[in-house]
Formats: structure tokens, sequence, C-alpha cells
């Protein structure tokens, strides 16, 4: 017989799980277990008070480990974590079901309480708002004080009453897991799903080995940098604080008599264009654009975070976008790291690591530069290893052409793949050929890129503007840029009737209810009437759904049919929120590529290539060398691109790079 145990847990560490995360925080040598709730077969919600003395029952212990006990918890890594650090065993992961997971699949939000609400649970199954405070009174060292007896962490006999509450806390959690669970319990989780989460608890526990040399040496040089150009702009303006924005705003417009209503970057560099700067604003304005530059954040998120072991674990979010079920990246944000130009690498690593500014000044340049494009290579192989990586090649734009069935953009991704130079050729009646470098067309390779870039989900001039972060367009008229959005739609008209055909059949079901399909996919309306729930659902060829909660359609500002739904809006909250044919395309087919990856990285794991991370289409591996370089990446990108069943006729292709150190090639 199957049983179900529902559990949540309230710790102690020293560390900071904000800033080090679960892995860093479980790890501290003072890492305890303090209250322990559970819950069997839907049963009372029981407390194990630990801190106070009480012992886990054996049949518990049991439990863990038994394959007929399934254990359900909200965030259930840090559940599994935790629990698996305690018994000394990594428990299997197979045996763990994720509630937050489930929330994040069927379009709600991230946390407990949040989720609870969006829900609508009564307030006997809500979360408790007492927590806050009892976590920070109890699970956080406190700072100690003369009152408090020059303590440095409160335990329960500190206040009896709290520990109380407390317990009470921990035990309404697992009851708020298991209504949550229950309400969405029409809609589950598929198991491949499951698999995949799976698959990524082991990869955040296995983590990333860091170059802690080299991270150190990078904090050194970068707050002396920060020093020697604070010394110097107190000596150039004679303020106290050259950092304060008001401070230095009011001294530039005294030296210029013209208002300074902002020092935000773009001020900045509107500012140094000036020809009438004097030699001191334009130096002052220089080192404003230095400092702002000089973060060191990255590197302070690996220091705070890294492991004993020298490795940075808990790297992804599995779920982090509900919208499409894409990663998301946590910590040192993998996903959103500066691109590297700087060469030769090696040479500017052993810099940093022996803290040579002026050989970095001299050979790289400004040193701030330098190190921003270097967070990449504190990530390393671990010792006898080496890195393979591995990056899909324009895979939305792939998935898109396919999606649609544009047969000449599918031709170019199973032949040469210059999807920028084909576009260009396809929208202005040139030959690719004549679209190189040399040529005078090839001016025209830009055009294509920004309109790939920007025009894929509906967009228009205003994307236009904003993909050209080059700002190689700005010479062109919103009137030549609509021509170009004319052009590319025009040529991809099976995009274009894509847009138009899940819009109308969003609006369809969620009026008249039923399904309808698109391409390889199917828009329907879902109901729970037991629960009171309703969704608008698209199915994926993988078999995955998105979920749209309590849809409906209103009417957007030029009075056509306007698709919205409940979700979190852009300043996180949970309200209705305006969605459209281009839209959805885009969740379509960014979740699409996401279940490309997913598949990638089983395929990998199952043939012995372990992953350490991942970065939206490029997947990270650290592996004893079995070949040569050529032999080892080729390998990879053999699996990398073979066929998806659920995707019949999707031309995949991958690209990647063997080293001893995460670089962007």
């Amino acid at each position: 017989m199957m049983h179900h145990l529902s559990i949540d847990l309230e710790t102690f560490s020293s560390v900071s799980i904000k800033k080090a995360g679960a892995q860093a925080y479980l790890r501290s040598p003072d890492f305890e277990i303090l209250l322990f709730a559970y819950s069997l077969d839907g049963g009372p919600s029981t407390v194990i008070d630990l801190a106070c003395g009480e012992k886990v029952p054996w049949w518990l212990y049991d439990a863990l480990i038994n394959p007929d006990y399934i254990k359900h918890a909200y965030n259930a890594a840090f559940e599994w974590g935790c629990l698996s650090h305690y018994m000394g065993v990594k428990l299997p992961p197979s045996q763990w079901r994720d509630t937050m997971l489930h929330s994040l699949y069927c379009g709600y939000p991230a946390s407990l309480d949040a989720a609870g609400r969006a829900l609508g649970l009564p307030e006997d199954k809500q979360k408790l708002n007492t927590g806050k405070a009892l976590i920070r009174y109890f699970c956080v060292p406190c700072k100690a004080t003369k009152s408090n007896g020059q303590r440095t962490r409160n335990l329960p006999h500190h206040d009896p009453d709290k520990w109380r509450l407390f317990k009470e806390y921990n035990a309404q959690d697992v009851v708020s897991e298991m209504e949550i669970e229950q309400r969405l319990s029409a809609f589950p989780v598929p198991d491949f799903v499951q698999k995949q989460w799976e698959t990524d608890l082991l990869i955040n526990d296995r983590g990333v080995a860091v170059d802690m040399d080299f991270v150190h040496g990078a904090l050194a040089l970068g707050e002396t940098v920060r020093s020697t150009l604070t010394k110097e702009a107190k000596e150039l303006t004679g303020l106290f604080n050259p950092n304060s924005v008001k401070q230095l705003a009011q001294w530039l417009e005294a030296e210029t008599g013209e208002e300074v209503s902002s020092l935000r970057k773009e001020t900045v560099t509107a500012l140094l264009g000036r020809d009438a700067n004097s030699e001191a604003v334009q130096r002052m304005l220089e080192i404003r654009q230095e400092l702002g530059k000089s973060s060191t954040k990255k590197y302070d998120a690996i220091q705070n975070c890294v492991c004993p072991d020298g490795r940075v674990r808990g790297l992804l979010q599995f779920y982090g976008a509900n919208r499409t079920g894409r990663w998301a990246g946590r910590l040192v944000q993998v996903q959103n790291l500066p691109r590297t130009y700087t060469e030769p690498l090696e040479l500017a690593r052993d810099f940093v690591r022996e803290q040579r500014l002026n050989a970095i000044q001299v050979v790289y340049g400004k040193p701030n530069d330098t190190l921003s494009q270097l967070i990449r290579t504190a990530f390393i192989a671990a010792p006898g290893n080496v890195l393979i990586d591995a990056d899909f090649s324009a895979i939305e734009a792939r998935v898109i052409s396919w999606l649609a069935d544009q047969e000449w953009r599918l031709e170019v991704f199973r032949t040469h793949g210059k999807i920028y130079e084909a576009s260009a050729s396809q929208m202005f009646g040139v030959p690719i050929e004549r679209i190189k470098k040399g040529n005078p067309e090839y001016s025209l390779r830009q055009r294509g890129k920004v309109a790939e870039l920007a025009l894929g989900y509906q967009g228009g001039v205003a994307a236009m503007r904003n993909m050209d972060t080059g700002h190689q367009l700005d010479s062109l008229s919103d009137d030549e840029i609509k021509d170009i959005v004319n052009r590319w739609r025009d040529t991809n008209p099976k995009i274009r009737d894509l847009w138009y055909a899940f819009d109308t059949a969003a609006v369809s079901v969620i009026q008249n209810g039923g399904s309808v399909n698109v391409r390889c996919c199917t828009v329907a309306r879902e109901h729970d009437q037991t629960q009171g729930i309703s969704y608008l659902t698209i199915r994926l060829p993988s078999g995955r759904k998105l979920y749209y909660v309590d849809p409906g359609v209103g009417e957007n500002r030029w009075g056509n049919p306007s698709i919205t739904y409940m979700g979190l809006n852009d300043k996180n909250k949970w309200a209705r929120v305006e969605t459209y044919g281009g839209k959805l395309v885009e969740n379509v087919v960014q979740a699409i590529a996401r279940d490309c990856l997913a598949q990638a990285i089983e395929h990998l794991e199952a043939e012995g290539f372990p992953v350490v991370f991942h970065v939206h289409d490029e997947v990270v591996i650290d592996i004893a060398p079995f070949a040569d370089d050529k032999t080892m990446l080729n390998r990879v990108i053999q699996i990398m691109s073979t066929p998806i069943p659920w995707a019949p006729g999707l031309p995949l292709g991958a690209d990647g790079w063997v080293g001893m150190f995460f670089k962007k090639d």
C-alpha cells in the first residue's frame, strides 16, 4: 500500500540562506533541524520538537527511505536536502513530490502564502502570518546585547510562548501544503516533468567547482580600483562623498551651469558627449562611469555561496518561469553573466589571481571591464576533469519556424543556418551570397538580425528599436523601420498567421469551451467544478501544458477582444494580466525550446555526461577526459542534435567548446 507523508521543517544555521543558498546553509557546522512537522495520509499535522530533545520515531526514519511512502513538501528540494544531510545519506529523489512545483506548473505563485491566497484557501488552511518574526527570532543568529545576556542565538527556553507559536506555525505549513496539493489534484504534474525535477535536484546538489584564488584576487582588485577612483574623485571635486548622487549632481551643475536631473548610465553617457566639458568635469564623468562598472557583486555572490568543498550549488530554479517552465538563475545568476571578449583569457586570469593591477591596465586596459568579462571563468572543471559546453544554435528561431511550418526558414536550418543573412535576403530581394563582409550588402545583415530578434512574437517598430542594442538603425526613421517590419511579416506569412490562430483559438475556447488544435498544440478550456478552478491550457507537443488561471475575454484599447488571466504582473503582484496571440506564441516557442533542453539533459545524464549547470539553451558538463577534445565535443553535440520523437522535422543544431574554465565563445 502506498502512503503519503507531508513534511515541513524549521531549521537553524548561521549561514544566510538568502545570500548563500540552501546547499551552503545546510553544510554549515551549526546547521540544525529544530522542528519536524508531518502528516501521514492526510491525518493531523504532528510536530516533533527536536530542539527540545524529542526524537524522530523509528517508523518515520524508515518511511523517509521506504519507497512505499511518497514524501511531499512545499519547495521539497529544501526538505530533501536537510533530511539527506540529517540522515547522512542521499535520499532517493524519486520518492519526493514538490507541491511548489505543482503550484508553478498550474500557473500559481512560488511562495506558499502567495499560492494559498491565489487559490483562495479558507482562513484555517492558510499559512500563518506570524512566521516571519518567529523565523527571525529562532532560525537565525541574533545580535548580542546587554539585555539578552550577550547571547548570539535564541533558544526555546528564552521565550516559551514564542516557541509554542512557532510549533503551531510549523504544523500549519503542512496543513496549507496539503490543501494546495488537494486543490490542484485534478491537474497533476506529468511523470516526465517529475523526472526532470529529480534530475534538476541532483544537478543542483552536484554543483560546479570554483577557482576561489581567482575570486579572491578579483575581489581584492575590485576594492583597490574602487578606492583609487574614489580618492581621485575626492581630490578632483573636493566632495566628501563623490559617490553620492545628490552631491555629485550639485557639483556638476555648478561646474556646467546646467541642471543635472539624474546620474543614470544613459545620462552620464550623454554628458560625456558634450564638447563644452572642462577637463575636471570630463574626468569626473569618466570616473563615475568606471565606478558604475566596478561592481564585484557576482564575485561577492560566489564567495557567499561556495560550499566548504569549493563548489557552488543550487544555481538553478526548476520551473522558475511559470509561464513557460524555463529554469531561472539563483545566487550568482549564471543566466545573466557578461560576455567574454578578453584575450588571451589565461593570461588575464593569472594577472587577477596574482592581483597584478598594473599588468592588467597595460595589457587589457580598464580593469573593471576585465573583471566583469572574466566572471564566467571563475567556474572551472574539477581537478583532472574538463568542461564541455554545448549550446543549441538559434533554438527559438528554429522552433518558431517548425511550429509555423515556414519552409524557407526550415531549409535554412537544414543547410547553412545563416538565418540573419537569409532573412535579409528574403526581405530585400538580395542574393544571400552578396550579404558577406566586404560587400555593401553586408549592412543588410544587421537589419535582418534585429528583425529576427524583435519581430517573431508580433513586435513592431518599438520592438525593433529596443532590440537594436548597438544603435545601428538609429539613422532610420520610424517609417523606414515600419517598412522592415512589413517586409519581415510578408516573408514570414505562416508565422504571422500563427499569432492570429492562437489568439482566435484562445478567445474561442474561453467563450465557448472545448478545444482547438493549432498546429501541433491544443488550446483548451479546462475546469475543476468541485474546486472552482478554471484554466486556459495549451498542450505542447511534449505533452506538457501551459496553464493560464481564470481566463476571460475583455476589450483592449483598440476595441478588439482581449485575452486576460490571473497571474503575476510586472510588479510581481497577483493580478489580472492581458495577453495576445503573439505573446502566446512566444510562451509556446520558449516552452518548446525549454522542453528540447530538458530532453537533451536527460539524454546527456543517461549517457554519463554529468551536467553541472545550464544557461538558457546551453549545457555545461564536468567530466574526466575520455578522448581528444574534438571527439568529446562531437559526441555531446550529437546527443544535443538528436531528433526528438515528439517534434518530427524540427532541425536541431548545437556547437560548443572544451576547456578548463567557463567562457562564452
